[in-house]
């Protein structure tokens, strides 16, 4: 593994130019799909393992912090005019999906991919958590230390430390300071 580390690193340096931003000590494992690199801006030991697609499209930036783990088969996309954020010291598991983009819809008769994008900024907080196979879609923001459950579908607004699953994803546990404890979420409290 060591030496599959070395060589995604070399990778990564002759890739760096052409990045917006690519930190010290971060690497990507191959197999790769990367578009529109110079709109990327990677903090320091960003580590992205293999089989990550991450695009860019119309000028779409996705700014990545220090200390982020992504595991296999990521796939991250930003649409014009709008960020997406993903907070320093966040673990993302393999087969995961962040995006800021939407597809309209409603013109009948006409190719999905032919309507326009519909772009909304989207959010992970730091030190998040975001477990196996989550859809982080479109508009979510997660606030600090947030724990998404695996194969969860996010969409929303949710404030710091809670513990979020389904589908749709809700809130299910959230850390209480007066107790200092993560307890059961009730939305009806």
């Amino acid at each position: 593994m060591r030496l599959c580390k070395l060589f995604w690193a070399i990778r990564s340096l002759i890739l760096k130019p052409f990045f917006g931003r690519y930190g010290l000590k971060s690497y990507m494992g191959k197999p790769l799909i990367l578009s529109g690199i110079k709109n990327f801006y990677f903090g320091e030991k960003v580590r992205i393992y293999p089989g990550a697609r991450i695009e860019s499209y119309d000028g779409g930036k996705i700014e990545i912090g220090d200390n982020v783990s992504i595991g296999q088969n990521f796939h991250c996309t930003s649409g014009k005019g709008e960020s997406l954020i993903i907070g320093e010291n966040t673990t993302i598991l393999g087969n995961v999906c962040i995006t800021n983009i939407d597809h309209e819809y409603r013109k009948l008769g006409v190719f999905i991919l032919e309507q326009p994008r519909l772009v909304t900024r989207t959010t992970i907080g730091e030190n998040s958590f975001i477990c196996y196979g989550a859809m982080i879609q479109a508009g979510t923001v997660l606030g600090k230390q947030c724990i998404v459950g695996a194969n969860s579908v996010v969409r929303g607004h949710y404030p710091d430390y809670c513990v979020i699953a389904g589908v749709p994803a809700k809130i299910i546990r959230k850390y209480n300071e007066n107790t200092g404890k993560w307890e059961k979420y009730n939305e009806n409290k």
